[in-house]
């Protein structure tokens, strides 16, 4: 996706630019959640850190410190300083509270806090605590401005009274920090205390917790930093490791977690974070074991279930994944994160109708849920039910942000959504060769979607609305479709599944695969006719194809679903398993720049030898918190542009020239040749393209349609760990990129039954018979394939 810079970033690791808004109050925390266009497993990273609102405690046990910590492992926040043996995890009954608005039994909960001087500060005067335990059991029992006329009537008496100042200061803070003047009173109660009392940590505690809400994470971090030097524990490690979490110093955090562990090792919370520090630095393996260790130390930890689930969805395991996502929600059923990433995962493993299922119930739990909404509106358009999904993203468009708020990347992304649904739905059933959806809509139309901007593209007219007579997609029975093109399908499947990637990151999504393999088909369909002097209908026009059509078609399914040192660094990235790894061969093939270490690469030009194109830039740099990111960015420039476009127009003249030939001749030379030229083609475009995920398994379906024009089968599958468009960016050349591609193909002749497959485009010449083949359940050409073995 391109920058607006005019660079796409192909990957970023290390830290994930999400947005994460943190609203911790004193009585409830959460965060909201952001995610990418693609909702990358990385959305977990943004976890929040409270769904469910914190049930006031009072009396018995104090409430937990407010760092988005779901699970209390040691009750001993400064709040109110009881005994520990009072507190087990939340929810036992030591830890209900023990307090009414009786006033008699007020009276009786201060005596006995009293005589034990079990809150903050207690003096040496019985009837002084007595007083002052009034005041904190008024606290406990929700009555925070009783407590405070309480305190200041206390103070009048004896301004220095320390108990009193802390005891107010708590109260303001309980009051609520969504009024300012709460937070300011209660910083400013505390601080007074820290000049009376400067060795107290708790009460460097208590400050951070008002300090956190409110954005001053940095003095909130000193705060807690002073607490730790005074008298270190494990909690007070892991709220400050909390607070680098949300602040995206994963490394920093972690160190705090894994010291918090190692004062306390019985805390799932804390193991949770380390895990999600893992997670953050794209170590996932790390990560898992952190989970699982999580899970170990408490069986039922819903958010360990879940973070496991994402973890191995990142990985692109699914079955793994789909098994602690049922867990969290057997757990509780009703637990909308899990229900949002479960959906997430199904709609990207092409299970469309059960991601609907989980984007609806999550949205009857929570209506206004913004991510479940326009992934709602997205599933129903991908299966052809434009009314539900249109009626979907309007209720998104609906959910203007707050003044001041900023607006979520699905509000942003919903109005270009509805227009090129609507878009689609009006074309539903002309023929794909009559239109052009890059022509049709303004050129900065997908620029700006792309980048996340505000929809403000000059002199655009909005598409019309639904047409009435245009009916939605109907479900269409694999059964009902003549033999010949059930045959044409499973064929598809099978060629679709060699384009996976076995790497982490890249979940099998049997919709793609079938895209793809059907966009194989017909690039080969297309290259036979044109290698045999016959022209094709494209955009309206019947031409003779051109290198840009066969990437066209491609494009068409997936949218309905210096040389030696460059191979010195190849050969180095191969020993690369982290983010880390990359900082000390970045050193040694590069001088350090301003901003970071950067790699440039060169492409050298057949057409023109000695020649040499700007290839990509590795570059690796350190953010303002120490993690390191890496990316790898493509200049898009016109001039670079033609460049590349001049290199793979005189391949594709000469590929046409030696394909002609071929098909007249059986001679193996001339078939090697060809797979040369056509593998060099697509190097070119890979290097020339600001690559996504798409790109890259649009061009290897090219890649496996125009060999199969040439009599070649793709037969081998991508081996694991291996990406096409990274292997030939770092490739020093075409023939080595070819080399390499060819060592995993396993190139054999072409099935003969083939021949007789019916023509693609015309078993599919509209967007309604291209979803209705994708919605088809072909569970039978599985069967199929295991009766034939």
């Amino acid at each position: 996706m391109a920058s607006a810079g005019g660079t796409c970033c192909r990957c970023c690791w290390g830290t994930v630019a999400l947005g994460l808004l943190v609203l911790l109050l004193l009585g409830a925390a959460r965060a909201a959640l952001a995610l990418t266009e693609q909702y990358p497993a990385l959305s977990l990273l943004k976890q929040e850190l409270h769904r469910q609102p914190r049930q006031g405690q009072a009396g018995g046990c104090p409430q937990t410190p407010d760092w988005g910590e779901q699970y209390a492992v040691e009750c001993d926040s400064p709040l109110l300083r009881f005994h520990e043996s009072d507190c087990e995890l939340r929810g036992s009954s030591s830890c209900e509270s023990l307090l009414s608005l009786n006033t008699e039994q007020i009276l009786s909960q201060a005596k006995s806090l009293a005589e034990q001087k079990r809150f903050p500060f207690a003096t040496d005067n019985d009837n002084t605590n007595e007083d002052l335990a009034i005041a904190y059991v008024l606290i406990g029992s929700g009555l925070y401005d009783e407590a405070i006329r309480h305190f200041s009537t206390m103070l009048q008496e004896d301004p220095e009274l320390v108990s009193a100042i802390y005891g107010r200061g708590i109260a303001y803070g309980k009051k609520g920090l969504h009024d300012i003047n709460n937070a300011e009173l209660a910083l400013y109660e505390l601080s007074r205390v820290i000049s009376l009392e400067p060795d107290r940590p708790e009460v460097f505690e208590q400050r951070a917790e008002i300090l956190s809400p409110l954005g001053r994470i940095s003095e909130a971090l000193a705060d807690l930093t002073k607490a730790i030097q005074l008298q270190p524990s494990a909690r007070l490690y892991r709220h400050r490791g909390t607070l680098y979490f949300i602040s995206e110093d994963y490394a920093t955090a972690h160190e705090d977690f894994q010291r918090s562990l190692e004062l306390n090792k019985n805390q799932p919370i804390a193991m949770l974070y380390k895990g999600l520090t893992f997670f953050h630095r794209g170590l996932l393996k790390e990560a898992i074991e952190s989970f699982k260790e999580a899970l170990k130390q408490k069986a039922d930890f819903i958010d360990a279930y879940k973070s496991l689930g994402q973890a191995y969805r990142e990985l692109g395991n699914f079955d793994a994944a789909t098994e602690n996502f049922q867990k969290a929600l057997l757990l509780n059923q009703n637990h909308v994160q899990t229900l949002q990433l479960r959906g997430m995962m199904l709609y990207h493993h092409g299970s469309l109708d059960e991601a609907l299922k989980n984007f609806k119930r999550c949205l009857q739990l929570e209506p206004y849920n913004e991510v479940c909404q326009y992934m709602k509106g997205l599933s129903h358009v991908a299966m052809g039910q434009f009314y539900e999904g249109i009626k979907a993203q309007t209720k998104v468009m609906l959910n203007d942000p707050l003044p001041g708020q900023k607006a979520s990347p699905e509000y942003l992304k919903v109005k270009y959504l509805r227009e090129y649904s609507r878009y689609l739905h009006a074309h539903l059933d002309t023929p794909l060769t009559e239109y052009n959806v890059d022509t049709d809509l303004p050129g900065n139309f997908k620029d700006h979607w792309a980048k996340n901007l505000p929809f403000l593209i000059e002199d655009y007219e909005e598409q019309p609305g639904l047409q009435p007579h245009i009916k939605d997609v109907l479900f269409q029975n694999f059964e009902s479709y003549k033999p010949e093109v059930q045959e044409l399908v499973c064929v598809a499947d099978r060629l679709g599944s060699l384009m996976q990637y076995e790497t982490p990151g890249f979940l099998p999504n049997k919709r793609i695969h079938r895209a793809m393999g059907l966009a194989a088909l017909e690039v080969m369909q297309a290259v036979q006719r044109t290698w045999a002097n016959s022209k094709v209908r494209m955009n309206g026009k019947t031409r003779l194809m051109q290198w840009r059509d066969m990437f066209d078609i491609a494009v068409k399914w997936r949218s309905a679903n210096n040389p030696k040192g460059l191979l010195e660094v190849r050969e180095a990235l191969e020993n690369v398993h982290k983010v880390e790894d990359l900082l000390p061969i970045m050193k040694q093939f590069n001088s350090k720049t301003r901003d970071g270490f950067t790699v440039n690469t060169k492409v050298p030009s057949l057409k023109d030898q000695g020649k040499e194109y700007d290839g990509f830039t590795i570059t690796i740099t350190g953010d303002k918190v120490g993690n390191i990111l890496f990316s790898v960015e493509t200049q898009t420039t016109e001039e670079r542009t033609q460049l590349y476009h001049a290199e793979i127009d005189a391949l594709y003249k000469d590929l046409t020239a030696k394909g002609k030939v071929l098909i007249l001749s059986a001679e193996l030379g001339e078939a090697d040749a060809v797979c040369n030229l056509i593998l060099s083609l697509v190097y070119y475009f890979y290097n020339l393209m600001p690559l996504s995920r798409g790109s890259s398994v649009i061009a290897y379906s090219v890649i496996m349609g125009a060999l199969m024009a040439s009599g070649k089968e793709v037969a081998g599958k991508i081996p694991k760990g291996k990406l096409v468009d990274f292997e030939a960016m770092t490739a020093p050349g075409s023939e080595a990129f070819s080399k390499i591609a060819r060592s995993w193909m396993n190139l054999q002749s072409i099935s003969p039954s083939y021949k007789s497959l019916p023509s693609v485009s015309e078993s599919f010449p509209t967007l309604r018979t291209m979803i209705e083949v994708l919605n088809a359940d072909s569970s039978r050409c599985l069967k199929k394939t295991i009766v034939a073995v």
